[in-house]
């Protein structure tokens, strides 16, 4: 077993919270490798290596994934994933605005690994990334590939 999460997949639309949570994620490693797309179509191309990302040969250890977001949404994204024989062994943590149960209960029916809100204020936002990072860069055991 190892916590050696070195590549991330970060699906956030939002500028000025994919520019937080990447720098925020950097404080565990200037190694940790933290690819970003802005929709869900892209994620996609992205984990089955299509398009622009065929040359892609590492899938992430880990996808942090926003629920609104343009093209297919992140449930549509997270059930894609689940599906996937090769993927679903991917951990998928959202991070999203919504606290609503029809979200939450979504996530959690498509195997969510984590559902967790984004705190509007700036300071609880990076705390919470924080947390995250520590989590999954330090304290968290998976299987060896």
């Amino acid at each position: 077993m190892v916590s050696n999460i070195s590549r991330v997949l970060l699906v956030e639309d939002n500028p000025a919270h994919a520019k937080l949570m990447m720098r925020t994620l950097r404080e565990f490693g200037e190694s940790l490798d933290i690819d970003h797309v802005t929709d869900g179509e892209a994620a996609l191309a992205y984990l089955f290596r299509i398009n622009e990302f065929q040359h892609k040969n590492k899938l992430p250890h880990l996808v942090l994934l926003d629920l609104r977001i343009p093209k297919f949404d992140g449930l549509t994204v997270l059930g894609r994933i689940k599906q996937d024989p090769v993927l679903k062994q991917i951990p998928v943590v959202i991070l999203t605005t919504s606290d609503a149960d029809s979200d939450i209960r979504g996530a959690s029916d498509r195997f969510a690994n984590s559902y967790l809100v984004k705190p509007i204020e700036y300071v609880q936002f990076v705390n919470l990334m924080r947390s995250v990072g520590a989590y999954w860069t330090k304290l968290n055991q998976t299987p060896s590939p």
